[in-house]
């Protein structure tokens, strides 16, 4: 490692440090800003305030946007040199573009490797205070009513809720569809369900049960009655937050246990676990695709760069949960959403790199 790769990586590594620390101020007081009167209603400290939620955000949050703010760091720090003609005189002293590239994927595994540690072990400590925190002082008026609720229990047993109200533990429009060898042997529809607390029971209210024969079908039609379901109502509550609280580990034994169980839940935690994965392998796809679009000297300087680069990131970002999103509400498989942004910017890294070559 010679002089001209020391001086990369240092510049680089703090140019990101130095971004994103003044980007997770701007954060705080922006976050603090909007939530100040929870804070207040609910009598917290400063200290309590600061070290309870900001200390558990701030990992998190820094974390979600490393790739954008390492991409942004590569692209200031490279375009300031091809703008003072230091990348011409380093190409001229006859070190190749290859060559030049290497001190920065050095830093850009460094923290990819960084980015997984920190995404598969530590930041899931920090999700568990943070979410704890949200639920008890931030979250109590809000995310009330979830809507299009599909739950799969069991193989054969199919739920359906058009709306479920957390606070008041009520369901609206259920409906319950067992399958036996693949056909459809009864269906269950109740106007509403609800939950006590006290006799762990559902009751249905206004509901029909409809059997389907070889010769035919019957109806039943009740107003009310208690009964037990395989059914709580934490499976009609979306767990996306305690995916994020599971270490790599853990996930994977959920995943494996929610599969045995035919569950719908699966999808979300597969999701999660892919993303830890993908989002290291983006910093590295990221930091070669930064290097050789700002390599090259252009019109309107550092600016014009500065902007493509915040095309280029922010696409990424949307994409990736787009996609993520695509999986969750459709039939895209989880590894193939999440992978999908890496396979296309490695594609498009490898264009810029092509056209880089002749620098």
């Amino acid at each position: 490692m010679n002089k001209i790769d020391r001086y990369i990586i240092k510049k680089f590594l703090g140019t990101f440090f130095y971004s994103l620390l003044l980007l997770l101020l701007v954060v705080i007081v922006i976050d603090f800003s909007e939530k100040i009167d929870d804070f207040i209603q609910n009598d917290l400290s400063f200290f309590t305030i600061m070290s309870e939620y900001y200390l558990h955000f701030l990992p998190y949050f820094s974390n979600l946007f490393s790739p954008l703010f390492i991409f942004i760091s590569v692209v200031f720090f490279t375009s300031r040199l091809a703008d003072n003609s230091e990348i011409i005189a380093i190409f001229n002293s006859g070190m190749s573009f290859k060559r030049f590239l290497r001190p920065f994927i050095i830093s850009a595994i460094f923290l990819s490797i960084l980015s997984f540690i920190l995404g598969s072990y530590v930041i899931p400590i920090s999700n568990k205070y943070r979410i704890d925190f949200q639920n008890k002082y931030l979250k109590s008026q809000k995310q009330i009513l979830k809507k299009n609720i599909h739950v799969q229990k069991t193989k054969n047993h199919y739920y359906y809720l058009e709306g479920y109200n957390k606070k008041r533990n009520i369901g609206y429009k259920f409906s319950v569809e067992n399958f036996e060898n693949g056909k459809l042997i009864n269906k269950l529809r109740a106007n509403y369900i609800q939950w006590d607390e006290e006799t762990k029971k559902w009751t249905l209210n206004k509901y029909e049960i409809r059997t389907f024969h070889k010769d035919g079908e019957t109806l039943k039609i009740r107003e009310k009655t208690d009964t037990t379901l395989m059914l709580f109502p934490s499976d009609f509550i979306v767990q996306i937050n305690l995916a994020e609280t599971m270490n790599l580990n853990e996930l994977n034994k959920t995943i494996e246990s929610e599969t045995i169980k035919s569950s719908g839940k699966a999808k979300f935690y597969k999701i999660e676990k892919h993303k830890r994965i993908a989002f290291p392998f983006a910093i590295i796809i990221l930091t070669i695709i930064a290097v050789s679009f700002s390599s090259k000297k252009k019109k309107g300087g550092i600016g014009t760069n500065m902007g493509l680069g915040l095309l280029i990131s922010f696409s990424y970002i949307l994409f990736f949960q787009f996609s993520s999103t695509l999986s969750i509400n459709g039939n895209l498989e989880p590894f193939i959403a999440v992978w999908i942004p890496n396979i296309l910017y490695v594609f498009l890294g490898v264009l810029l790199l092509r056209k880089t070559q002749n620098i």
